[in-house]
This record gives structure tokens, C-alpha cells and sequence, in this order.
């Protein structure tokens, strides 16, 4: 059985004991995926409070809309669903009120290469001093490059490029066909390699 196919099988468990009136195994899953929503979350809105006050919500709605959950779908795809949608909603309302923007080391390198920014940084003790030259100017015209991406594109390469998901948990979590998620991100690609220039290739 694979890691991912005993995780499912666990959640359906926790479901149904959940179902059952078991309140300790919500607790359980709130414990199983917070830090991995949260982390999805933080890197859609870059604010912490934000991240922080969505991810509770995501838990809370997600507690209230259990005794419906069918199980159509994994419990996880669903819980990011929700967390989605909640964060998209989040980012509208950030988004008008035009924050101060930060520089976030989860973002990709380029659009060439998934390895996100932190992974890099982290990379350098590992590697002799100099191999690894990832400038701020570079770090600064990522970030402005996803800044100006409509967030139907930054969401699908963090989803992507950050959380490594598959192209079909994608498509479930977006409700869009794995042809459309293919070719949005592929935009996407496309549309940060252009805000990025040519120097940044």
C-alpha cells in the first residue's frame, strides 16, 4: 500500500469514526493536516495573520460540513478545496487593499525550475560557498514577477511547483479538467517568464 493510499485510508477512518460522534478524531485530523494547509494557505496570501485566521476557518467550515461529506473524493483534496476557496477569497480582499508586498522564498526559482527559493537558500550549506549564487535582485524580480500574475496562475504554480501536487489533485481541487490545468500552467509559466524578463531566464 502506498503512503499516499494509507493516508486516505486513515482520514476515511477518521471520517467515519468522526461520523460516528468520535469529536477526538477531528482533533486528530486538524493535527494531521494543519501545518500543510496553513503552509498552502501562506504561501497564496504571504500574511501571516492571514494565513493563520484561514486556516482556522477552513478547519471550522470543514468540521460543520463533515456529516455531508460523501467521500467522493480524499478527505485531503477536499480540505484543500475548502482552504482554496477561502484563501482566493482572502486574496481579493488583500489584494484591493494593496498590502506592502514581501519577498516570499517559496516561490520557485524561475520558471524553468520548480525548486522553490527556501530550498536553495537551505542548499547552501550543503554547497561549496559561491556554486550557489541566488542574488536578492533575483529574489526581488521573482517575487514582483508573481505579484503581477493573476491569481488563477500564481495559485496553480504554487499548487504545482510548492505543494508538488499531482495534476489530477490539482484539477479536483479547482474544479477544472486536467487538460485545463495542464495548459494554465503552462500560461503561467509563460506569463512569469515574461514579468521576469529576459535577463532572468
Amino acid at each position: 500500500m502506498s503512503s499516499k493510499a494509507q493516508e486516505v485510508a486513515l482520514d476515511r477512518l477518521l471520517v467515519d469514526r468522526f461520523k460516528n460522534g468520535d469529536e477526538a478524531a477531528f482533533n486528530e485530523m486538524v493535527s494531521r493536516y494543519w501545518d500543510r494547509i496553513y503552509g498552502m494557505v501562506h504561501q497564496l496570501l504571504r500574511n501571516q495573520q492571514d494565513a493563520e485566521e484561514v486556516t482556522q476557518d477552513a478547519f471550522i467550515r470543514a468540521h460543520r460540513g463533515l456529516v455531508n461529506f460523501r467521500g467522493d473524493s480524499a478527505f485531503s483534496t477536499w480540505l484543500y478545496q475548502i482552504a482554496t476557496n477561502l484563501a482566493r477569497n482572502r486574496y481579493w480582499y488583500w489584494w484591493r487593499r494593496k498590502r506592502d508586498k514581501t519577498v516570499s522564498f517559496d516561490q520557485p526559482v524561475s520558471a524553468d525550475n520548480d525548486t522553490p527559493l527556501s530550498e536553495v537558500f537551505a542548499a547552501d550549506e550543503m554547497e561549496t560557498p559561491g556554486s550557489i549564487t541566488v542574488t536578492q535582485e533575483l529574489v526581488d524580480h521573482i517575487s514582483a514577477g508573481m505579484e503581477k500574475l493573476s491569481a488563477k496562475h500564481r495559485e496553480i504554480l504554487i499548487l504545482r511547483n510548492v505543494k508538488n501536487m499531482a495534476y489530477e489533485e490539482i484539477a479536483e481541487i479547482l474544479g477544472i479538467s486536467v487538460g485545463t490545468v495542464k495548459s494554465r500552467i503552462a500560461r503561467a509559466r509563460e506569463s512569469l517568464r515574461a514579468e521576469i524578463g529576459e535577463d532572468f531566464k
